[in-house]
């Protein structure tokens, strides 16, 4: 039996993003590191340019609208692309879409780069190429209390309802289970599909679905904000990593990119910002390239 998708689109809840965010965004970013000098004479056509970073500004913790000033982004993807542009001598505009659409704005030209915590998986590899910048652990948020007791992608999703973002990794996970269900004699999962994931959260506070599974800090900023509300079930570990997207063909603007992340490693500035984020330095993944073969 397929599994029975509800598509449902609903405004984003500036509110609840506003919410997770906290006082971190004021803090001091990190200092460009001193290797950059050379990569900036090693790619002297980035010098002055202004790029368009694709984001769906709805993950507090990596990207968000500003609480204090709408007109503006901050969040940890969103200082990682800045120093990246400052490393390699490029300013960084901004063009928010859906989760969705992230990487068709990319192919299309609309974007020349996405930094927007999206999983690197070989899939959208052959859409882009991504260069790896973080571990992946999901978390599976719930209801105060889990009165479905779920405990992850696993049977006790059975007749349950997910409510997940378009285009995320978890909804074939979860359509996988139907096989399961069916031997177990129990109704199949529900996906519900949203635009971001503030929406995806309220649709668990207004009851529409029993879970949301993401990454694990989104979870864990959701439960911060809604303590008396929501409670994280467990986490669990995925095989994918978060990565950039830059167009494919364009080599030498990846290796540009590639060299200006490792220098970022390497100086300390990536765990600077993943603790000035409260994202854990133990997420940092040392750069590597995923590509289509």
């Amino acid at each position: 039996m397929k599994l029975k998708v509800m598509r449902v689109l609903l405004a984003g809840c500036a509110c609840l993003a506003a919410l997770l965010i906290s006082s971190q965004a004021e803090a001091a970013g990190p200092a460009t590191p001193a290797e950059c000098k050379t990569l900036q004479a090693k790619y002297p056509q980035l010098q002055g340019k202004t790029l368009t970073n694709a984001i769906n500004p709805h993950t507090p913790g990596y990207e968000a609208l500003d609480p204090n000033d709408p007109s503006k982004y901050i969040g940890f993807d969103i200082d990682l692309g800045e120093l990246i542009g400052s490393c390699l001598g490029f300013k960084m505009a901004y063009k928010p879409v859906t989760f969705a659409a992230l990487l068709t704005t990319l192919q299309s030209g609309q974007a020349d780069i996405v930094v927007s915590d999206i999983y690197a998986t070989e899939e959208r590899a052959k859409a882009a190429d991504f260069i790896t910048y973080s571990k992946v652990f999901d978390g599976v948020l719930v209801v105060k209390g889990n009165p479905k007791k779920i405990t992850g992608i696993n049977g006790s999703m059975c007749g349950t309802t997910a409510a997940e973002n378009t285009g995320y990794v978890e909804v074939p996970l979860i359509q996988n289970l139907a096989p399961a269900c069916k031997t177990a004699a129990k109704p199949e999962a529900t996906v519900q599909l949203y635009d971001n994931n503030a929406n995806c959260i309220q649709a668990i506070m207004a009851g529409r679905a029993d879970t949301y599974i993401n990454d694990v800090n989104t979870v864990d900023q959701a439960v911060k904000a809604f303590p008396d509300k929501l409670e994280k079930a467990t986490a669990v570990t995925l095989p994918y990593s978060v990565g950039i997207g830059v167009p494919k063909g364009k080599t030498d603007f990846r290796d540009a990119i590639m060299a200006a992340l490792l220098a970022i490693q390497k100086s300390g500035a990536q765990t600077e910002l993943l603790n000035k984020w409260q994202l854990g330095a133990q997420n940092l993944e040392p750069a590597k390239l995923i590509v289509s073969k």
